[in-house]
C-alpha cells in the first residue's frame, strides 16, 4: 500500500466543524469495535476529546495519552481497570514511539525536510501483527488514535495491515492563531546551545513540529528575517 493511494479529497471536509459533526455523526451510530484516524495537532486532539465527551455523553469515552515510547500497545488497553465499559478510546502521542525510527535527510535540490523510511518501529510491527486480537477482544471498543501528518504517513507505510482496517479518516487544521504562537516560540527559542543539548529524538521531534506548522494551508508567515536552528 503507497501513500498515494489514499485518496484525502474523498474522506476530509475542508470545513472544521462540518469535519467535527461528521465525526460525531459516525462515533454517536458506531456500536463496538472500530479504527479511527483522525489528523491532528496535540493540542486540537485534548479539544476533540473534550468536545466529543461532552457530546456523546450517553457513552463512556476514556483518553489515553502518552509522552514516552511504548511497544504493546494491547497490552495497555488489556490492563486498563474499566475496560469493559469504555466504548471510545481516544489514543494521543503514538509519535512518541516513532522518533527514534525517523532520520530526516535535507537534500540539496529539495527545499524541505524529507522522511527516510527506514526499520519499522516495534509499535507498528505489534499493530500489525495483532490486529486479531484488536478485533476480538476489545470488541466493545471504538478506537480513535489522534495523529500528526508525520504519524499517518508512518501507518500507512509502515503499519498497511493495521490501517486498513480503519473505519474512517478525520482531519482537523491547526488553527490560525495557534501556528503563529507556536512558530514564533520555536523562533524565539533558536539557541544553538539548546539545539546541541538535545536528544537525537528531540531534534528530530523539532525537526517535524516546524515543517507540519509550516506544511499549513493557510500559512503565511515569512521566516526570511530569522535564522531557524533545527
Amino acid at each position: 500500500m503507497t501513500l498515494e493511494s489514499v485518496n484525502w479529497d474523498e474522506d476530509l471536509s475542508s470545513d472544521p466543524e462540518e469535519e467535527y459533526q461528521a465525526l460525531v455523526r459516525t462515533l454517536r451510530r458506531k456500536n463496538g469495535f472500530g479504527l479511527f484516524f483522525v489528523r491532528c495537532s496535540p493540542a486540537e486532539g485534548d479539544r476533540l476529546f473534550a468536545r466529543v465527551k461532552t457530546d456523546l455523553f450517553q457513552k463512556k469515552v476514556e483518553f489515553l495519552q502518552f509522552e514516552k515510547p511504548i511497544d504493546n500497545l494491547y497490552e495497555i488497553v488489556a490492563n486498563l481497570p474499566n475496560r469493559e465499559q469504555i466504548n471510545i478510546l481516544f489514543i494521543q502521542g503514538l509519535e512518541y514511539s516513532f522518533y527514534a525510527y525517523e532520520n530526516l535527510n535535507f537534500s540539496e535540490n529539495s527545499d524541505r525536510y524529507n522522511y527516510n523510511w527506514k526499520g519499522v518501529p516495534q509499535i507498528l510491527n505489534h499493530l500489525n501483527q495483532q490486529r486479531e486480537r484488536f478485533r476480538d477482544d476489545f470488541n466493545n471498543i471504538c478506537f480513535v488514535f489522534l495523529l500528526r501528518s508525520f504519524s499517518i504517513k508512518y501507518f500507512i507505510r509502515r503499519a498497511p495491515d493495521f490501517f486498513d482496517w480503519r473505519s474512517g479518516i478525520f482531519e482537523f487544521s491547526t488553527v490560525r492563531r495557534t501556528v503563529e504562537q507556536e512558530l514564533s516560540r520555536i523562533l524565539s527559542e533558536g539557541d544553538y546551545q539548546k539545539y546541541l543539548d538535545l536528544t537525537p529524538e528531540e531534534r528530530i521531534q523539532k525537526i517535524i513540529t516546524i515543517q507540519e506548522l509550516l506544511e499549513e494551508d493557510f500559512q503565511r508567515l515569512s521566516l526570511k528575517d530569522h535564522e531557524v536552528v533545527v
